[in-house]
């Protein structure tokens, strides 16, 4: 059997997150995923943010509880990597989470994309393994959430684009041929999560949501890392756009 055919719904899991983390009461419906580990250092500064639980991984990882814009909302560090970032989600679905917005950087296969544009990801190239122990094979995860998110990003008056995305585990395996294959396609950006927690998401029957900004680009001769500096107005800039987001979903 090929290894893009290992969904299997006739058999029950045998390790399942409920048995790892616990259920919360009065956990927030909406939750934001970040992975910049200097965004979360801004989440932990703010006056009202509340540690209100942990996941455990290779090691104990802080959920905080804060409000913006009269909501209340959870939000976490998350692991890169397809792997990683669904097994974390799975964990934050058994805590109470209900909508999960992840945000982070992306690579442009397109060079006029320019570095910081943000880009919702509408498709996602399954170029990894977790996906296909959560849905059927198929080439694309097709993301039921992206007309939601644009239309509200489209209300905050934030530009954007939406386009396919290429998911993969193997980040120093990213050949010219294949990134021409997944351009020709409509891929317009490479990243490491997309497929992976769509795919969790739509099994669970939770609502994931996801929003990229480009940074390195690989439409080129030779990679460019674009050596774009973030600064920390930078960081606080996306993590107020994604609590507004998170706030409206």
């Amino acid at each position: 059997m090929s290894i893009i055919n290992a969904f299997d719904l006739e058999s029950e899991a045998i390790l399942n997150p409920q048995h790892l983390v616990s259920r919360i009461e009065s956990f927030p419906g909406t939750t934001v995923a970040i992975f910049d580990d200097k965004i979360i250092e801004l989440v932990k500064n703010r006056k009202d943010t509340e540690i209100i639980s942990y996941l455990s991984n290779t090691q104990p990882r802080k959920i905080y509880r804060i409000e913006h814009k009269n909501k209340t909302l959870a939000v976490y560090e998350n692991l890169m990597g397809g792997s990683a970032s669904a097994a974390l989600l799975e964990m934050m679905i058994v805590k109470g989470a209900k909508k999960i917005l992840f945000f982070g950087t992306c690579g442009s296969l397109d060079k006029d994309i320019s570095s910081g544009n943000f880009i919702i990801p509408t498709a996602a190239y399954r170029d990894e393994g977790t996906s296909y122990h959560y849905l059927e094979a198929s080439d694309y995860v097709e993301i039921k959430t992206a007309d939601r998110l644009s239309q509200i990003m489209q209300e905050l008056s934030l530009p954007h684009i939406k386009a396919k995305t290429w998911t993969t585990d193997a980040i120093f395996r990213e050949t010219k041929i294949n990134m021409l294959k997944r351009k020709s396609e409509g891929c317009l950006t490479v990243e490491m999560e997309c497929a992976s927690i769509m795919a969790v998401g739509q099994f669970r029957n939770i609502e994931v949501y996801q929003f990229l900004y480009a940074e390195d680009n690989l439409d080129c001769l030779e990679w460019e890392s674009r050596n774009r500096v973030v600064t920390m107005d930078s960081r606080e800039k996306y993590l107020n756009i994604a609590l507004d987001i998170a706030s409206m979903i």
